[in-house]
């Protein structure tokens, strides 16, 4: 892990200190905003530390796929939570947490966005951000959780022409110019903060179903294909199978899609 970050810059810091944060560290550059999280947390970072990053040289997605960055462009951050005991049989929801909170600052702007199960943001059919909760484990007990967000604000966020196995976007693309980073990001971080202790809470799994996008669709969804009923108690992904049968995902490997889409990829 790399030892050059400092509080960011003064418009950054204004923002966080307004924010019931235990601390914050800002890379210029780093590998990974999940990696130095990782590793903050096992040097006993507690619960409410944020790690942030202008770039990232190693970023990465669900599956290991490589998440872009630019500088000025994008937000790039990883949130360090420490799960009550209560709270380990919903660790999946933990991915969701962003993606909600993230869902509801964006329409603070008057944006209209959908959640991916299990974990990217989009609009108008388009990527425009991804969650990626890590979780580390002391025996069975999990010990933290660092969950990262990626957000494309403007194109130049955008990965290369034929790099992205699903449509990408940025909010710029839908809002017409690309929103201020550090007050949007603490947008989202209230949003996180509010919802912090009500993961549990059956109003946070409407809040995530609310917004499921293809909700209603034929998908694929790795190798399943089926209607998207929606979410379990547990988080899990409901689809009703041409047999007619309700089948749950509560892991995916592959990729959900509409199967009626017209996307192009970019």
């Amino acid at each position: 892990m790399t030892a050059n970050w400092h509080l960011g810059p003064p418009a950054l810091q204004r923002e966080l200190r307004a924010l019931p944060l235990t601390a914050w560290r800002f890379y210029p550059v780093t590998g990974s905003t999940n990696d130095e999280a990782l590793a903050w947390a096992a040097a006993g970072a507690p619960e409410g530390c944020l790690v942030l990053a202008e770039r990232q040289t190693r970023g990465r997605g669900r599956g290991g796929n490589r998440w872009w960055s630019h500088p000025t462009a994008a937000l790039t951050s990883t949130f360090i939570a420490r799960p009550l005991p209560g709270e380990q049989p919903y660790l999946p929801r933990f991915t969701a947490w962003a993606a909600v909170a993230l869902a509801e600052a964006l329409e603070t702007l008057g944006l209209s966005p959908t959640l991916k199960w299990p974990n990217d943001v989009l609009l108008e059919g388009r990527k425009i951000a991804g969650v990626l909760a890590e979780t580390v484990w002391e025996g069975e007990r999990p010990a933290a959780v660092a969950v990262g967000v990626g957000v494309n604000l403007a194109p130049e966020a955008l990965p290369p022409v034929g790099v992205a196995d699903f449509p990408a976007g940025c909010i710029a693309d839908v809002l017409g110019f690309p929103p201020p980073r550090w007050g949007f990001l603490a947008k989202v971080l209230r949003r996180m903060l509010a919802w912090r202790h009500r993961l549990a809470t059956p109003a946070f799994l409407q809040a995530w179903e609310a917004r499921l996008a293809y909700r209603g669709q034929r998908v694929h969804a790795g190798s399943t294909q089926g209607v998207l009923l929606g979410l379990d108690d547990r988080g899990g992904l409901r689809l009703r199978l041409p047999s007619g049968d309700i089948h749950t995902l509560y892991a995916l490997q592959g990729h959900l899609r509409p199967v009626d889409s017209q996307a192009k990829l970019p």
